[in-house]
């Protein structure tokens, strides 16, 4: 007998919560439950909320069909989802929002790919096509949209809803993808995403029902946590991002790093009266920016300072290209170039080899695919 898990997790809920357990309950009596023998298990987590939630939730817990967990410390849904995903013993595991914003009846239609065999995961859209809808916030639909375009362009994913709330695992998939989540809040959703393209699973998609609230009935995702999506797609996503894509960000820190190059060699050559001094200065200054916002953003995950080769092999490559851009800067002003379109010209030459060099040579990834 298979069984479907689905966590709840829960922040000041009191008013839709009973509601959604009611309508979460109901679709064991549907015949798509009965003719394949589904078992039902509710995950309630609650993330320390401060109205009556939490009590209730404690009430209609059994331990048995309905399990309930409590974070001592507000953490965030992400961190409640995550508590949940590990405790979670079905076969299924997905996720239903305590808010009552989501219909658990659709949990049918994203099954029916995962016990066919044809998908590890499947994603609820509310942008595929629906008879009726609630017509709310054009400018959060905006931004769920950009954010599904730039994480379907950083995995090579084509969904239509990242932002969805319905996600539906088989458990080998999130029991392995859950220990590595970091995101507390809603940077969950492009970064359970970006998990689920780097591990090659099979992904489905199917049209769900969706009544949005107001920020006055509740709602509570804002647009600091679509900044922080936006920035979990660059961290999480970039290492392994079609190639070009990763060069686009690259050129994006490649500029940072050009710009703080310039600068300083127009400042140092002012005060140091000193060509050489000058132009190994400001190489230094922009290859400790460029090499910070590498590792936080462009290569964070698989940089590996892992033996002395490879830090030989980090030197090396400083080596190379500070010998470039020195040359390159020299021999522009002994042509008769200017001294900021000589270091100019130069800093743009060194950015798709340091590109080059710092993803095939420095940090090359541990490629990894899933085997099904």
């Amino acid at each position: 007998m298979k069984k479907l898990s689905l966590i709840v997790p829960i922040y000041n809920e009191e008013a839709t919560l009973l509601k959604t357990i009611k309508k979460i309950l109901e679709i064991e009596n549907e015949t798509f439950f009965k003719e394949n023998s589904l078992e039902l298990e509710i995950v309630l987590v609650d993330d320390c909320s401060k109205d009556k939630s939490s009590e209730i939730a404690r009430q209609i817990a059994d331990n048995k069909k309905i399990k309930f967990f409590s974070h001592k410390k507000n953490q965030g849904k992400g961190a409640a989802l995550k508590t949940g995903f590990m405790e979670a013993t079905g076969d299924f595991i997905g996720i239903q929002d305590a808010d009552d914003e989501y219909n658990p009846i659709d949990y049918i239609k994203l099954l029916k790919p995962l016990m066919e065999n044809k998908a590890d995961v499947c994603f609820g859209s509310r942008y595929l096509k629906q008879d009726t809808r609630r017509v709310l916030y054009f400018w959060h639909t905006c931004m769920n949209k950009f954010l599904t375009l730039l994480t379907n362009m950083y995995t090579n994913l084509d969904i239509t809803d990242m932002e969805t709330c319905y996600k539906l695992f088989k458990k080998e998939v999130i029991k392995e993808i859950a220990p590595k989540l970091k995101e507390n809040r809603f940077g969950f959703e492009p970064e359970v995403t970006i998990y689920v393209a780097k591990g090659n699973w099979r992904v489905y998609e199917c049209a769900i029902s969706y009544t949005p609230r107001t920020y006055e009935e509740g709602k509570k995702i804002k647009a600091k946590d679509g900044f922080r999506a936006l920035y979990c797609i660059f961290h999480y996503g970039a290492n392994t991002a079609p190639i070009p894509m990763q060069f686009l960000l690259y050129l994006f820190i490649g500029a940072i790093s050009a710009i703080a190059n310039i600068l300083s060699f127009i400042i140092l050559s002012k005060i140091f009266n000193n060509l050489t001094a000058s132009i190994i200065t400001a190489f230094t200054i922009s290859a400790l920016v460029n090499y910070i916002l590498c590792i936080l953003i462009l290569f964070r995950h698989k940089a590996r300072w892992n033996s002395t080769v490879e830090i030989i092999t980090y030197i090396i490559t400083l080596l190379i290209m500070g010998a470039i851009d020195y040359y390159t800067t020299i021999g522009l002003i002994i042509i008769g170039f200017g001294d900021f379109w000589s270091k100019t010209i130069s800093s743009a030459t060194g950015v798709i080899g340091n590109f080059l060099l710092r993803k095939y040579f420095v940090f090359p990834e541990k490629n990894r695919k899933k085997s099904k």
